[in-house]
C-alpha cells in the first residue's frame, strides 16, 4: 500500500513538471499523460476513479478559464480557455485524491490548511516555469488563490468521497 501512495506522488510530481515545462515544450504533454495512464495502471482503476478525474477536470479548467477571464492569468496570448497543459494539471491532481492526498480529506481543515498553502505555491512555481504573467501581481494573486484553494481542497475531497459512494439503483 504504501508502494501505491509514493507511486502516486511520483506520478504527479512528474506529471506537473511535464505539464509546467509543456508550456514552453509541448512534447512534454505525452509525459504527463503517460504519467496519468501509469496511475490508471498502477495506482487507481478508471472504473473507480474516472468519473472523478473528469470532473475535477472539467471544475478545475472552468474555475482557472474564470480567473483568466477576470485578468488573474496572462499566457501572452488572448484565450478564453486555460491551455491544456493546465487542464491537465488538474486530472493529475485528482489522482491523489485517494491515494497520497487522502490523509487530507478528515478533518476538512487539513484539506483547507494543504490548500491555503501549497495551491498558491504551486500555481506561484507553475506560473515562474511556464512564463504565465501573474498581472494582479504575486502577492495579491497568491492571497486570493489561498483563499479559493483553501475552500477547494474540501469540495474536492467531497467529490472523492461521492464517487466512491457505489451508485444507488433507480427507482
Amino acid at each position: 500500500m504504501k508502494r501505491k501512495l509514493l507511486l502516486n506522488a511520483l506520478l504527479f510530481q512528474t506529471g506537473w513538471f511535464a505539464c509546467v515545462f509543456a508550456a514552453r515544450q509541448p512534447w512534454l504533454l505525452a509525459v504527463a499523460a503517460l504519467a496519468l495512464l501509469a496511475h490508471f495502471l498502477w495506482v487507481g482503476r478508471w472504473a473507480a476513479e474516472g468519473r472523478l478525474v473528469a470532473s475535477v477536470l472539467i471544475a478545475g479548467s472552468a474555475l482557472d478559464s474564470f480567473l483568466l477571464q477576470f485578468g488573474v492569468f496572462d499566457f501572452g496570448a488572448q484565450r478564453v480557455l486555460v491551455p491544456l497543459w493546465l487542464a491537465l494539471l488538474w486530472a493529475l491532481l485528482a489522482t491523489t485524491l485517494n491515494h497520497c492526498l487522502a490523509w487530507t480529506a478528515r478533518p476538512w481543515w487539513l484539506g483547507s490548511l494543504l490548500g491555503a498553502v501549497a495551491g498558491p505555491l504551486s500555481y506561484w512555481a507553475g506560473a515562474r516555469i511556464a512564463g504565465v504573467g501573474l498581472p494582479l501581481g504575486s502577492a495579491p494573486t497568491l492571497l486570493l488563490l489561498a483563499g479559493l484553494w483553501a475552500l477547494l481542497m474540501p469540495l474536492l475531497h467531497g467529490f472523492a468521497a461521492l464517487y466512491r459512494q457505489p451508485p444507488r439503483p433507480a427507482d
